[in-house]
């Protein structure tokens, strides 16, 4: 079934790219209120093809913020499974304008590469899907499973509303398995399945000492200097072998079997000293860096501000300081119970002469893990080596997609990761581009995926 679906996108891929510059060229910045009416317009363009393809109830749902495009697809019959794909097509703003070689709104192919906002994240996976729709429709009339189709327009800001539409419309979004590009390979050209993602939580501390900033030859050994009990603060919670010292942050991470170390070991991945510039790696004693970044739980500080930030010298104690820290949490870990024990470190280890005040991050998500020996991946890993001709391999991604763990703790439906970007894609910076081979490679994988696909779905 899949030949003739295939056959349909090498013959129409040129109009197809252009279908997709077309929805690229739409500014749909979330974030940015002056971008509202254009994220009306994606919303709009993707509901005119879903139209177009012949699906069912197709709907911007309204939210709060950004509409959530919603549509079906039932011919498949009552036997066949039903899918639920989520996607999203907002994009991140494209700042600093001046480091873009090209316009980052008018797609540009350049050395086999889409150069775009919105390519790879995540205009140009979602509309993979689209494409592949399209053609089995216009090849075999039909599709080999039932769709429910859900693009938000949230994604970039946390996905405001999503979880509460979500709730409020359970039997709606309701399926057997869900289905999201919204990731990428271990690098260009290679198959790869992400069997799990990390949690995310975090908090932001702040120390405030006197009510102005102070002369610090006039007070100097008398007050506490905010910025300096920061310091000695965030020096408690990590020691120098990237260990978590904050008490009971570990009580419930399992450690890494043989079998997951060995998976990770054999995958390809990013050559960190020389893709960052660094003198060299570092990672939690007794792991690799590939092993900490995969599957062992993270302590960070993002941000770290207070006092003077001018050219020269301001010989002040500023009056205060602020960090800001996340955690990527591991399966087993609860966001707000690593929330509470984060707190009690600050109240119990910050110094003295200072007010505490810490405020809980509000986004938070746990992580999320399916085998990878779960039928339903086994055909993904599969459909991709039969698609790139090379063999797929398995990773478990540092970064997280607090809609999967959602979809999870809502539905309990298995969730495949079907991702085509990667690492040289500049996700959110300057110059974001996808691979032309992952447009073509990608949509081949994914009809191979539906078309393979048993009537009844593995518990």
């Amino acid at each position: 079934m899949s030949e003739k679906a295939i056959a349909y996108l090498k013959e129409n891929q040129d109009a197809l790219l252009q279908k997709l510059y077309d929805f690229l060229a739409i500014p749909s910045v979330s974030t940015d209120p002056a971008h509202k009416a254009d994220v009306q317009r994606a919303a709009d363009f993707l509901t005119d093809y879903l139209r177009e393809l012949g699906f069912e109830g197709v709907e911007k749902m309204e939210t709060k913020g950004h509409p959530l495009v919603y549509a079906e697809y039932t011919e498949a019959g009552p036997d066949a499974p039903t899918v639920l794909l989520y996607g999203h097509y907002d994009v991140q703003p494209v700042d600093p304008l001046d480091l873009w070689d090209s316009e980052p709104f008018r797609a540009e192919v350049r050395d086999g590469r889409i150069y775009a906002r919105g390519s790879s994240d995540d205009k140009g996976q979602t509309f993979m899907h689209l494409a592949v729709f399209e053609a089995f429709l216009k090849t075999e009339g039909k599709l080999p499973m039932n769709v429910k189709v859900c693009i938000e327009g949230e994604e970039e800001i946390g996905s405001e509303n999503l979880y509460e539409l979500l709730q409020d419309k359970k039997d709606q979004f309701q399926a057997d398995f869900a289905v999201i590009s919204d990731s990428g390979m271990a690098e260009k050209n290679q198959p790869t399945i992400l069997y799990g993602l990390k949690g995310f939580t975090g908090i932001e501390i702040t120390l405030t000492g006197p009510d102005h900033d102070l002369h610090s030859g006039m007070y100097g050994g008398a007050v506490r200097n905010p910025l300096m009990a920061m310091s000695h603060l965030l020096a408690s919670m990590k020691d120098e072998n990237e260990v978590i010292t904050v008490n009971g942050f570990y009580d419930v991470v399992e450690d890494l079997t043989p079998a997951e170390r060995e998976l990770m070991e054999k995958a390809p991945g990013e050559d960190f000293v020389k893709a960052t510039n660094i003198p060299e790696t570092v990672s939690e004693k007794g792991y690799t860096a590939k092993e900490h970044t995969m599957g062992r739980p993270t302590l960070e500080v993002n941000g770290l501000f207070g006092g003077y930030q001018g050219e020269g010298t301001k010989t002040i104690i500023p009056s205060r300081a602020t960090a800001k820290i996340t955690c990527r949490l591991v399966p087993g870990q609860d966001p707000q119970d690593v929330q509470e024990k984060l707190v009690n470190h600050v109240r119990q280890h910050a110094p003295s002469g200072v007010h505490v005040h810490v405020q809980k991050e509000k986004l938070s998500a746990k992580a999320y893990k399916v085998e990878p020996d779960h039928p339903l991946i086994k055909k993904a890993a599969r459909s991709y080596t039969k698609a790139f001709g090379k063999e797929t391999v398995f990773l478990r991604m540092g970064g997280s997609i607090p809609v999967v763990e959602w979809l999870e703790a809502t539905y309990q439906y298995p969730i495949v990761l079907l991702g085509f970007g990667t690492p040289e894609d500049r996700l959110h910076s300057p110059n974001e581009s996808f691979p032309v081979d992952s447009f073509e490679k990608g949509m081949e994988t994914l009809a191979y995926y539906w078309s393979e696909l048993d009537e009844t779905i593995p518990e």
